[in-house]
């Protein structure tokens, strides 16, 4: 469908090079195929309905390709200078969903609704979504609204669907949550000699432990010296996987 429908309609790369932080990302992994077995023939005179089972390659001599395609975008609307944390995708993208990419087999937006404190009666996302989902992330309780595109229901009230978050009360600034995972990075020093770069990553979660995989994109023309490398938790230097 390209950027006529579904959710790529949104990828508008004016919007996307100028939002805080954007990361795109093609993952490609060999997956063992699933091979189709009919359920065996019943006695002489037993009528037998469709039966079909899906036995995995144990051996994985047969291999499939899966091929995933992932767009992170960041916008910071709240330290933009508006002091707001309401959002809609018109906002955001200068767009909205106008239809549903018909060769899709899913097309959904997920939104956080989860509460904040316990003001779970702030939070309003209009329109109305089709269903909610709850899950737990990194043992936390996570509820989301659910907005199906491929429900018929979806687009019959309105042309384009334009996800809408607000809050019904002015929130303060000194409100804003803490992310259980957070990090910073700085430059020291100066020269071959004494220059580095220092990443701290945080856990805010009061007991529980996170692994933690670190991406760090080089340019060409910066040299790390990886036998200079130093990893410290706690005051103890950690060793890698």
């Amino acid at each position: 469908c390209s950027l006529q429908a579904g959710l790529a309609v949104l990828l508008k790369a004016e919007r996307l090079f100028h939002s805080s932080y954007h990361s795109q990302a093609v993952h490609i992994r060999p997956v063992c195929r699933v091979t189709p077995f009919w359920c065996p023939l019943p006695p002489e005179g037993v009528i037998r309905a469709a039966c079909l089972f899906l036995v995995q390659d144990a051996s994985c001599l047969a291999v499939s390709w899966e091929l995933r395609q992932t767009l992170t975008v960041v916008f910071d609307f709240f330290s933009s200078g508006q002091g707001k944390k309401d959002w809609s995708l018109f906002k955001m993208f200068s767009r909205t969903l106008t239809d549903t990419c018909p060769l899709a087999s899913q097309s959904k937006v997920y939104v956080d609704i989860s509460p904040k404190n316990k003001e779970k009666e702030l939070l309003e996302v209009s329109p109305p979504p089709t269903s909610v989902h709850e899950a737990v992330v990194q043992g936390d309780k996570k509820t989301y609204a659910v907005y199906d595109l491929l429900s018929p229901s979806l687009f019959n009230t309105s042309r384009s669907l334009n996800v809408q978050l607000k809050w019904k009360r002015p929130q303060d600034s000194s409100e804003m949550p803490i992310p259980t995972l957070h990090a910073q990075r700085y430059v020291g020093g100066y020269g071959l000699q004494t220059g580095e770069i220092c990443t701290l990553i945080y856990n805010t979660h009061p007991y529980r432990a996170f692994p933690v995989l670190l991406l760090e994109t080089v340019p060409w023309y910066l040299r790390l010296y990886v036998h200079t490398l130093t990893i410290i938790t706690k005051g103890k230097e950690n060793k890698p996987s």
